[in-house]
């Protein structure tokens, strides 16, 4: 059991910086950002990381097989290209192409999750 747990160690330890960066970025939405339109953008990329970072902490550490670490690894990707191309254009002003392909994964992994919990 020790081992399965040190395996999603990485993604729960991965959720926990996710979601802490989702609550600096959303603070600083309300506080620091006066542009509206990159307002929003960064606040729907805090909620993103929030979530998936917190989601990450919950379900990395226990027991999975292989479509389950998958489906976590996933949303860690996905949530990294949505949210952080959001972020980058709102703080960077960067483009935020790569936002629907992290979108897409995050989709994806998802229903991986969905197959995955039928299959239990």
């Amino acid at each position: 059991m020790r081992q399965v747990a040190r395996r999603g160690g990485w993604l729960a330890a991965a959720g926990a910086v996710m979601a802490a960066l989702g609550i600096g970025a959303s603070a600083y939405a309300a506080h620091g950002v006066a542009d509206l339109h990159a307002r929003g953008n960064l606040q729907t990329a805090s909620l993103y990381a929030f979530a998936h970072g917190a989601l990450l902490v919950a379900l990395a550490p226990a027991p999975r097989g292989r479509m389950r670490g998958v489906a976590l690894a996933g949303l860690l990707a996905g949530t990294l290209l949505f949210a952080g191309s959001l972020a980058a254009g709102a703080l960077l002003g960067w483009p935020t192409r790569l936002a629907p392909a992290g979108g897409m994964l995050l989709m994806a992994s998802w229903l991986l999750l969905a197959i995955d919990a039928l299959r239990r």
